[in-house]
């Protein structure tokens, strides 16, 4: 099994999105809207519960997730921002009887159960491959996905790496699949 890479076009990000919606599958959309937008691990994100990202006695979304990784035991806060809070909103409509302890990507069996990182793959797979989606596309590689456009998008690999926790500029290229395609990418558009 390879290394999972990020999607590195914006279109399959969006192809990838609309495939929810098309099919009305509010969870899985916001599961993916999410993890795009947050650069949350997949174990992280599936645990989060509505108390979480939504005040309940205010009702409004927080501005932050504020969370505990389960990897590295740190503490992160992550802003909500206005993507992640519309698919939150799509799938909160779509629900009855949420609290704040209600897990966000609830799975189906069971009271108050999220969906294991298992479906959750299987999820993303299953729509990847329908959209022929090319590359090793999994759960982690919508974390991936978000420091790669950031990469893109000009923002400072230091800071990059400081969202991931990486301990050096090394990893985050790695991580991010920085290849010669992006190298050349570079090179044609400068033109000196």
């Amino acid at each position: 099994m390879g290394t999972t890479q990020p999607i590195k076009n914006i279109k399959d990000i969006q192809r990838l999105k609309a495939y929810f919606l098309e099919r009305q599958e509010y969870r899985n959309y916001a599961m993916v809207t999410l993890a795009l937008n947050t650069s949350l691990r997949i174990g992280d994100l599936l645990h989060l519960k509505w108390g979480d990202v939504y005040n309940f006695n205010r009702k409004k979304y927080r501005k932050h997730i504020e969370l505990i990784e389960q990897k590295t035991h740190k503490h992160n806060a992550m802003p909500i921002n206005s993507e992640a809070r519309k698919a939150l909103e799509m799938l909160r409509r779509a629900n009855k009887h949420l609290t704040e302890e209600s897990y966000i990507f609830k799975s189906r069996r069971g009271q108050n159960s999220p969906i294991g990182r298992i479906q959750a793959f299987n999820i993303i797979r299953n729509a990847v491959q329908y959209l022929e989606i090319e590359g090793r596309i999994s759960c982690h590689s919508l974390r991936k996905t978000f420091g790669y456009q950031a990469w893109k998008r000009g923002i400072p690999p230091a800071l990059i790496m400081s969202i991931y926790n990486h301990s050096s500029i090394e990893i985050t290229k790695r991580y991010l699949s920085i290849d010669q395609d992006d190298k050349d990418e570079v090179f044609m558009a400068l033109n000196l």
